[in-house]
């Protein structure tokens, strides 16, 4: 018998399938154009007022939807056709970010209507989320699940990786308004490819209610602790995307270095992404080896004298975010039926992204306070607590393991 491709070869077979392949060019392009806008708007925001709290605050106007939309865009992606919620929500996106980039060329965006335009742009994303995550399930075999997760996650840490740095260049050389009209166009590259494929029949639910969702968790305490997980891993990354400008201007660098310190952490992500495929990453003990990663990588990068040094450290951190992310993520999509993958998913998105408009908040609140080096440091110890639960006998799957192996003794 023949061994199981793992690495990039499990990588390159799923990439190569008739559905996934389109879905995930064209998320990675939509995803590097979100890039665009996020960049673009810290930078409009910051050479207007130099705040580090207002980044803090773009950040919070960003993902604050998403912590009071997700669980009944989780309810839609469950009763409604993915595919075409997310056309729909797509082309909403694509409508807002078009005007936006025209008011930043009239010179009338000011930071205040920045900040309003992306809470609408969050707010699509918050509809969007669930129904995403929850497609990739019905488009490879149940086998390819772990390694489809894995190249999803990676289509928005490739996305990290060259999206602000061409992000980046774009503002330099042609400023930030044609940032903001290469986000727009990104939203139809992926309009196209949801156009392009044909997942496998959607088992819907019949009007499903948001007290179900919690009833998931009640009923299976195993998936709250990997929702745990994937919220300290969204919390502890945070200071690497809302603090990216104040980070390279502390390092003595022009602002638009920001793009190269968030791509550092995504090329580790990327590289993540390639090494996992395949490969059984789920153990407890794996997650809190990558989870531990993640946190020194950032307490590193934070305390670090040289840039380039500091680079180093990012990319290692971004190996450890996404390795451990998608091992939460499989047991999540892994532990619920079919009709339940867009509610688990959406508190997969509460937990992941629902969260970090506080840690932004927080980003810049103590950045203000005690400079941005303190903060990297202190937002990233929840990930360092983490791992030593996922060790601990209350750690998810601790208490099944520990059942299994007496049934084995006997």
């Amino acid at each position: 018998m023949s061994r199981a491709a793992v690495g990039p070869v499990a990588a390159w077979r799923v990439l190569r399938t008739r559905d996934f392949g389109p879905y995930f060019a064209g998320n990675a392009l939509s995803s590097s154009g979100t890039w665009f806008h996020s960049l673009a708007a810290a930078l409009l925001i910051y050479r207007l007022t130099g705040s580090e709290f207002l980044l803090g605050v773009l950040a919070f106007s960003q993902f604050g939807a998403i912590l009071v939309l997700s669980p009944w865009a989780g309810s839609l992606a469950d009763r409604f056709d993915r595919r075409r919620l997310l056309i729909g929500v797509e082309l909403a996106a694509f409508a807002l970010s078009a005007l936006l980039a025209l008011v930043a060329f009239l010179e009338l965006a000011t930071a205040w209507l920045v900040i309003a335009f992306t809470l609408g742009l969050g707010v699509t994303s918050a509809l969007a989320s669930p129904a995403q995550l929850a497609l990739v399930a019905s488009l490879v075999p149940r086998r390819d699940l772990q390694t489809a997760i894995a190249l999803n996650s990676m289509t928005f840490n490739l996305a990290r990786a060259l999206g602000p740095m061409l992000a980046a260049l774009c503002v330099a050389t042609i400023g930030i308004p044609a940032s903001f009209a290469v986000n727009s166009l990104s939203y139809l590259f992926f309009v196209g490819a949801l156009l392009l494929i044909r997942p496998q029949a959607q088992e819907r639910a019949v009007a499903p209610k948001l007290r179900e969702s919690l009833g998931l968790l009640r009923r299976d305490p195993r998936l709250l602790g990997y929702l745990l997980v994937v919220a300290v891993i969204g919390y502890a990354s945070d200071p690497v995307n809302t603090l990216a400008p104040a980070f390279a201007v502390e390092f003595g660098r022009p602002d638009t270095h920001a793009g190269f310190v968030i791509g550092a952490f995504g090329a580790g992500a990327v590289t993540a992404a390639l090494v996992v495929a395949g490969r059984a990453t789920g153990t407890r003990l794996t997650m809190a080896a990558t989870l531990a990663l993640m946190g020194l990588g950032i307490v590193a990068f934070s305390l670090s004298p040289w840039l380039p040094l500091g680079y180093v450290f990012l990319f290692a951190a971004g190996f450890g975010y996404l390795a451990s992310n998608t091992a939460a993520t499989t047991r999540l999509q892994l532990g619920v039926e079919e009709r339940q993958r867009g509610r688990i998913m959406a508190l997969w998105t509460i937990a992941f992204l629902g969260l970090r408009p506080l840690a932004s908040l927080a980003d810049g609140a103590i950045a203000s306070l005690a400079g941005v080096r303190v903060a990297g440091v202190v937002l990233a110890l929840p990930a360092l607590a983490a791992a030593l639960y996922l060790l601990s006998p209350r750690g998810p799957g601790a208490r099944r393991n520990a059942r299994a192996s007496a049934r084995a003794r006997a």
